[in-house]
């Protein structure tokens, strides 16, 4: 049984039609559903952590925790913090079915990534969407972050591997825990599926949004013990410091 939406032709006719700005109603003249003025507004990541894209005051610096205890993720990539208007939009995306906002956002992190590719960072050989458990995927209808794994493929042109990770226990909702709280909610919660074979190789996790990067670790951690050569992690949006993470 596939959970997934039939969402492809919903989200596409939508954008093929003139564009009004999602944020503010007015005429959008760049092609895409946001306007310029808009756009200049939104609440861009600007320096941050090099290794988990935390936001701080400086350019080129390495946060406090991932010097303490470096994440066994190389790298995370997120256009924004998580603030409004951002956070509302990846809300109604991932909560309320509001699947043209997640294609827009996609859009725009997909472009990112091409300007980070053109400027020599590594390019990835699979995408890796973080999965769903089978119950939470039937209460929701959809994995979001599957959709951002497919959108992204196609703009980026990166292979997109949905069922290579798998959730094995129907854990808490991640945002209702704190840090320490969400590491040991993830314990022994995914596995790579049968057969699969990451020996060799260059992976990137794909989510909507960083928080403590307890679930990016869990994986990483996951892939690296199954000798994969390198995991990135790529998102919509990451948080500001939150409680309970040094």
């Amino acid at each position: 049984m596939n959970c997934q939406p039939q969402w492809i032709k919903v989200v596409y006719n939508w954008l093929l039609n003139n564009q009004s700005c999602l944020l503010c109603d007015e005429r959008a003249c760049t092609g895409q559903a946001l306007c310029v003025p808009c756009e200049l507004e939104l609440p861009w990541l600007g320096d941050c952590c090099q290794r988990c894209a935390l936001p701080l005051p400086l350019a080129g610096l390495i946060c406090g925790h991932c010097i303490r205890q470096p994440p066994a993720f190389e790298r995370v990539h997120a256009p924004w913090v998580y603030g409004f208007p951002i956070d509302s939009l990846i809300v109604r995306f991932k909560h309320q079915s509001k699947w043209p906002y997640g294609r827009l956002l996609a859009e725009i992190l997909g472009q990112s990534l091409l300007d980070s590719f053109n400027s020599d960072e590594p390019r990835p050989d699979f995408l890796l969407p973080v999965p769903l458990s089978t119950q939470r995927l039937r209460e929701r209808g959809y994995n979001q972050a599957g959709m951002l794994g497919d959108w992204l493929s196609t703009q980026v042109g990166i292979p997109c591997q949905p069922h290579w990770l798998l959730r094995t226990q129907n854990t808490l909702a991640q945002q209702d825990l704190d840090a320490k709280t969400r590491k040991r909610n993830l314990r022994q919660a995914f596995s790579l599926a049968p057969g699969v074979q990451v020996r060799g190789l260059h992976l990137a996790l794909v989510d909507d949004v960083l928080t403590t990067g307890a679930t990016a670790e869990s994986l990483a951690r996951l892939l690296l013990k199954a000798r994969a050569r390198r995991v990135d992690v790529y998102c919509l949006a990451r948080t500001p410091k939150p409680d309970g993470l040094a």
